[in-house]
């Protein structure tokens, strides 16, 4: 080491008889290192003494303390100028006064407490003194670890309590299916029977006052008979169903057949539950057994549903559900489709030859071979009821008395049981059975017990007629068919049933058909009109007894509600968007439900002036392809419509309409249009039909050129809707108006449901179809002439020759539609068509329902002879 020099400015400055003070400066030159301390020596009477003299040391620096585990910390620093021999680091917690000291400043402290404020303090010693404390503080984190540990722990426990409570859940439902519980169940039996009601048969002309009494206060009559009746006769053993082989062929788990008149299929060896299938032989009026009721197929019960269809010869299956219903599986399709053409349940082979889609149903022809025998195979229809809502029952009765219609006729001598099923084969099925059974009693008998009936039903499968909605149903079907009986009419009976309907026994009595128009409800004041009534909206009435009714008014959009649905398919959405009374603007027009449902067309009345704007916002935005115009402007000096339209373009409110072509003939005139949307830029191409020759009378003067316009209208719309959803989209592509929308405009809308029933059933109910146009707008088909012209028109348009209904053969127009670029207007404007005017009876209506089954017919061109006779828009 190197020596450092010796201390300047020695000097006793200070002594006395025991002492004395010396003080010295540094020396000048520290290159040889730096100054530590100073040893000292004295000379005292010949000893001497030496000792060092040192300073405080300075705190240290750069401390860091960090956590090594989450309960673990790490601390280091480092020192400066130590003034002494040596350096010693001290480490101090607080709270524990126990140092720690270390010559190397690192220190490591483990198994702290967790989540909590640790304080410490640090400094050095030099030998003689401690330098100054530098505090720190540090904190320790949660224990993860332990945490992770309870969590799973808490998962094990919950997963284990929830085993347990699933096993003594199952152990307590199997313990309750094995017991037959017979003697339990002796005291249930006596509640069964004691809480039934002692409700008498109805004769038939106290149905609808009866029905009037129990529907009354929200239906409470209905509902203490309803709930009455046992949900489950308690007293008959449902042993097989509970069996643990064939809990898995039940949809559900609380609706099981009785042990006593379930449906058993033949044993199949070694397959123990091999004769079990959820259905149950289910009585008629008088007829045992002559239903079987059952559940809708489970994928793995489609064998053994042929299995019974085979077995039991049943040829007609009754199907009340929808394979899918609101998104959740109702039934298992357990047929081919005509794609497929044949399919193999089991030993059975079905094979579907025919199929026809009606607006309420759809009827399959199907035959089945047993592959197993070598017998004849048997035609099965299966026809599919498809208008019960997805929620509570369908509106209007009628659909199910025309169900049952079709049924019967398909019905013989020779049949087995009629197999009836929905889902559960409870509620839709019963009511069904109901109806079916309760109209047998009344014919036969004149009254009906319809409550005595649901208690049979009951005994026989639990839960049948399953809602009070159901059981009122079935006294409303009742009601509508003794209120008036059967009306619909075969094509092939049409022209025998028409003259005995017109046939007077006494000239002052009226005829069968004066009667039955007599019968039809007028349904005034059966809704409310208060939209139409508003002080607002009194000018846009053109007249003040055809007001719409608010169910079904059409409502129109505002131009900003129109803006945003534009940045979207507006075609896709439902009405419900845009039917509120308070955000839309109104217009007189009504939605009329037309052959294939609700909201097939439009009823209004002409436009005055002041509605023309909305009339043309109407035709847009619920994109009407043909407008039907059934009345003149003018008749004398009164009008009956304003002109919505002109040569060129015109523009109404912000919709442009420009006339492209018109065609007139004696009897109609056909115009086109090109609509525009002024702010979206969207186009439709509308077509308007004007009959001309029923102006100032209450029927049409040539009805068959009515009926060659209405065929020839057809072809100008979309066809009829497939599916549920573009049942519910927002486009009405026919729209009809008159003068008031109620005089003509009823008799076209039911002309026109007519047609398509003839054509597509070979059946008409001019009554039905009436009495429903009544309900969606006032003075719909008000006079006898028009209810009698609508009888006749189609008897016309169906003759009949040797005893056989000709049905009209019709061929789509030949159409051409000219608008080459760089024509001159005259020329662009021109439509040139192939029309030949045939004999009436060579109209024929076009095929348009969803037969399958390829239909001959010979084609040939039509048009009438008072119509346009240059030209057929396209």
């Amino acid at each position: 080491t190197t020596v450092p020099e010796a201390p300047q400015n020695l000097q006793v400055v200070h002594k006395n008889r025991t002492g004395v003070t010396v003080n010295w400066t540094a020396p000048g030159n520290t290159s040889n290192g730096p100054i530590d301390g100073y040893f000292v020596r004295f000379w005292v009477e010949g000893n001497v003494s030496l000792f060092f003299l040192s300073t405080v040391p300075a705190e240290v620096k750069h401390v860091k303390a960090t956590l090594i585990d989450n309960n673990a910390v790490h601390i280091t620093c480092k020192n400066q100028s130590v003034f002494g021999p040596y350096a010693e680091f001290i480490l101090i917690w607080e709270n524990d006064e126990k140092p720690e000291r270390k010559s190397k400043c690192e220190f490591k402290r483990e198994n702290l407490l967790y989540l909590k404020n640790y304080t410490f303090k640090i400094f050095v010693f030099n030998g003689e003194h401690s330098g100054t404390p530098v505090v720190g503080s540090i904190k320790t984190r949660y224990n993860s670890r332990a945490l992770i540990i309870f969590l799973v722990f808490l998962i094990v426990v919950t997963v284990i309590a929830l085993m347990l409570v699933l096993y003594k859940i199952y152990d307590l439902h199997k313990k309750k299916l094995s017991n037959s519980s017979e003697g339990v169940n002796l005291v249930a039996v006596k509640d069964d029977d004691k809480q039934l009601l002692n409700i008498e048969p109805i004769p038939s002309e106290l149905l609808l006052d009866t029905y009037k009494r129990k529907i009354a206060d929200e239906g409470r009559l209905f509902l203490e008979e309803f709930q009455s009746i046992p949900r489950v006769f308690s007293k008959f053993s449902i042993k097989e169903a509970k069996k643990s082989h064939n809990q898995n062929k039940n949809r559900y788990i609380d609706i099981l057949p009785y042990d006593h008149n379930r449906v058993e299929l033949s044993e199949m060896p070694g397959d123990p539950g091999s004769d079990y299938i959820n259905a149950s032989y289910i009585d008629g009026f008088k007829e045992p057994r002559k239903y079987i009721a059952a559940q809708g197929p489970k994928d793995e019960t489609t064998d053994d549903f042929w299995r019974m269809i085979w077995e039991q010869k049943a040829t007609i299956i009754v199907m009340v559900t929808r394979c899918e219903e609101g998104k959740k599986n109702k039934c298992a399709q357990y047929w081919p489709s005509m794609e497929n053409g044949t399919a193999t349940y089991g030993d059975i082979i079905v094979k579907i030859y025919e199929s026809k889609t009606c607006p309420d149903y759809v009827i399959q022809k199907l035959h089945i071979t047993n592959g197993r025998e070598r017998t004849a195979g048997r035609d099965v229809t299966h026809i599919q009821f498809t208008s019960w809502p997805d929620h509570g029952v369908p509106e209007d009765p009628h659909l199910l008395l025309k169900l049952r219609r079709r049924v019967n006729a398909l019905s013989n001598f020779f049949s087995g049981p009629i197999v009836v099923h929905c889902s559960a084969g409870v509620g839709r099925t019963g009511t069904y059975i109901g109806i079916d059974a309760m109209l047998e009693g009344l014919d036969a008998e004149g009254r009906v017990d319809v409550y005595g009936y649901i208690v049979k039903l009951r005994r026989q499968r639990c839960l049948m007629v399953q809602v009070e909605s159901q059981y009122i149903l079935i006294h409303q079907a009742l009601v509508e068919y003794n209120q008036y009986g059967e009306t619909e009419i075969s094509l092939s009976e049409l022209h025998s049933s028409l003259n005995n309907l017109k046939r007077k026994d006494h000239p002052s009595e009226p005829s069968l058909l004066e009667a039955e128009f007599q019968r039809l409800p007028s349904y005034k004041g059966w809704r409310t009109q208060n939209i139409g009534n508003r002080d607002e909206n009194k000018s846009k009435n053109r007249n003040a007894n055809s007001i719409p009714y608010d169910f079904n008014r059409v409502p129109i959009r505002h131009e900003e509600d129109c803006s945003r649905e534009a940045e979207h398919d507006s075609d896709e959405s439902s009405d419900e968007d845009s039917d509120c009374e308070e955000s839309s603007k109104y217009i007189n027009a009504s939605f009329i439900t037309g052959y294939w449902g609700p909201k097939a067309m439009i009823a209004t009345q002409g436009p005055l002036q002041e509605t023309i704007s909305d009339f043309w916002q109407m035709v847009f935005q619920r994109k009407v392809k043909v407008i039907v115009m059934l009345t003149e402007l003018k008749e004398g000096d009164q009008e009956l419509c304003a002109q919505y339209w002109g040569e060129g373009k015109k523009t109404y409110g912000g919709i442009e309409v420009q006339m492209a072509d018109v065609n007139s003939g004696p009897s109609y005139t056909i115009r086109a249009f090109d609509v525009a949307h002024l702010k979206t830029k969207e186009t439709q191409k509308v077509y308007q039909y004007q009959y001309h020759q029923w102006s100032g009378c209450d029927v049409p003067e040539t009805p068959k050129d009515l009926v060659s316009m209405i065929l020839n209208i057809k072809q100008k719309l979309p066809a009829r809707p497939l599916t549920e959803d573009s049942r519910r989209t927002r486009s009405v592509p026919l729209l009809v108006h008159c003068c008031d929308g109620s005089q003509q405009t009823g008799v076209f809308c039911a002309l026109m449901t007519l047609l398509e029933s003839a054509e597509t059933e070979e059946v008409i109910d001019v009554f039905q179809v009436v009495k429903s146009l009544r309900r969606t707008r006032l003075g719909m088909v008000s006079t006898f002439e028009q209810y009698q012209f609508l009888y006749d028109t189609i008897a016309s348009t169906y003759p009949a020759q040797n005893g056989q209904i000709k049905k009209n053969s019709q061929q789509e127009d030949k159409v051409e539609f000219c608008s080459e670029v760089g024509k001159s207007d005259q020329e662009t404007d021109l439509i040139t068509t192939d029309l030949a005017p045939p004999r009436p009876e060579e109209i024929e209506a076009p095929e348009i329902c969803d037969g399958s089954k390829a239909a001959d017919s010979t084609k040939g061109t039509e048009s009438s002879t008072n119509g346009p006779t240059t030209a057929v828009l396209t």
